[in-house]
């Protein structure tokens, strides 16, 4: 089984993006779930969601404690959340940042394999809003294929509609932007 945990705020689709990853393997025929952990927070307030993913049926039903796989939404949640707690040894975190992979594992201090992407500028491009979802979803698919990049195409036209194809855009940009360090 694969876990990830997903850190966003608020409005900026942390939430859709476990439940595309979840409608992805789904298609796969794999079990999923996908699920927010959250109370009342408002708008632009830190939100956690998860995903498991596996090829046997998933009968846990508590939040991940010890992900395989972080993936943030929000550079500014790297200064006061601690994302990475309980990211297993081997595990990969996925973040977007204006700064390079190296900078950003000296302010988490990790050691662990390392995905940045500068997703909010790729969605300001593409997407006109700084949404960072579906884009990164791709940098996530980059770091680790834990599903088909061609899985996503469904669950992303049945989502986003008539702006489908922007959102693919965005998400297959950051599979290419993305950049990995071990």
């Amino acid at each position: 089984m694969i876990e990830i945990r997903f850190h966003g705020r608020g409005g900026q689709g942390a939430v859709t993006s476990a439940e595309l990853l979840a409608l992805a393997a789904i298609s796969e025929g794999k079990y999923a779930q996908a699920f927010p952990s959250f109370g009342p927070e408002r708008r632009g307030a830190p939100v956690v969601a998860f995903c498991r993913i596996s090829d046997q049926p998933i009968r846990i039903r508590a939040n991940i404690y010890e992900p395989d796989i972080v993936l943030v939404l929000d550079s500014t949640l790297l200064r006061i959340v601690n994302v990475a707690a309980g990211l297993k040894p081997d595990g990969i975190l996925v973040t977007t940042s204006k700064d390079s992979p190296e900078k950003v594992r000296e302010a988490l201090k990790i050691k662990n394999r390392l995905g940045v992407v500068d997703a909010r500028r790729i969605a300001m491009e593409v997407l006109g809003l700084p949404i960072t979802n579906t884009t990164m979803l791709g940098a996530l698919i980059k770091a680790k294929e834990v599903v088909r990049k061609e899985s996503f195409l469904s669950p992303l036209k049945e989502r986003f509609g008539r702006i489908a194809e922007r959102n693919i855009s965005a998400f297959e940009r950051a599979y290419q932007d993305t950049v990995l360090i071990q």
